[in-house]
């Protein structure tokens, strides 16, 4: 039989028992309890503000951006164009096979345009686009038939224009500019890192040479 006092105290350990369970679900809920978190003034969104992330590409990322102005197909366009192709238009670069310059100039070319001193050539920004522009009007008349000749027409399904073949004499040399056109684009010159006359004149066509005199005997007037 159990007594009046056996009673209360079961009674008051069992009121003990759900007491300290209420408190034990209070106190893990309010871990979970969701909270206003202070905003501090220009470090917030509002509500209605849309944010946009965007992350670059592998590609875009190895890519190298020039802040340049816009020439269009004008002769420094196309000065500018063939430069960044050349050497990212440095004048002080010079590559694995020895080319040099912004445009990339071979020791045998510079020396036909009247440069033999090098080191000169290198430092000197205004003889290296004397050296350019004197090799354009050597080229130009080297290829005065083939311009007038091909002029207009699609090889390769490539439109041969005069900036275009002047800036495939550039990489291959005129005559490599002759055999491309004479056997409809089935010979071709090839340069060391891969790139054809096909790319040059494709990448370069449309600009305004019209200013570059056809020049024979073209030269570096170096005072």
């Amino acid at each position: 039989m159990v007594t009046a006092g056996e009673e209360t105290k079961f009674m008051t350990k069992k009121w003990t028992y759900f007491l300290g369970l209420t408190l034990l679900i209070t106190l893990i809920s309010s871990g979970f309890k969701a909270f206003e978190p202070e905003k501090l003034e220009g470090f917030h969104v509002e509500e209605d503000e849309v944010i946009n992330y965007l992350v670059p590409t592998k590609e875009e990322t190895e890519k190298v951006y020039y802040d340049l102005p816009f020439t269009g197909k004008s002769y420094v366009g196309f000065k500018q164009a063939l430069a960044i192709k050349e050497s990212l238009g440095q004048y002080r670069l010079v590559n694995t096979f020895g080319y040099m310059g912004k445009y990339q100039f071979g020791k045998s070319t510079l020396r036909t345009v009247g440069i033999y001193n090098t080191n000169e050539f290198l430092k000197n920004p205004r003889l290296q686009e004397k050296a350019f522009k004197a090799l354009l009007a050597r080229n130009k008349w080297e290829l005065r038939k083939e311009i007038s000749r091909y002029e207009g027409r699609v090889i390769n399904g490539v439109k041969i224009t005069e900036s275009g073949l002047l800036a495939a004499a550039h990489l291959g040399g005129a005559g490599s500019v002759k055999s491309y056109l004479r056997s409809n684009g089935r010979s071709g010159f090839t340069d060391g890192f891969g790139t054809n006359l096909r790319t040059y004149i494709k990448r370069f066509g449309g600009y305004d040479t019209s200013n570059i005199l056809a020049n024979p005997n073209a030269m570096v007037k170096l005072n």
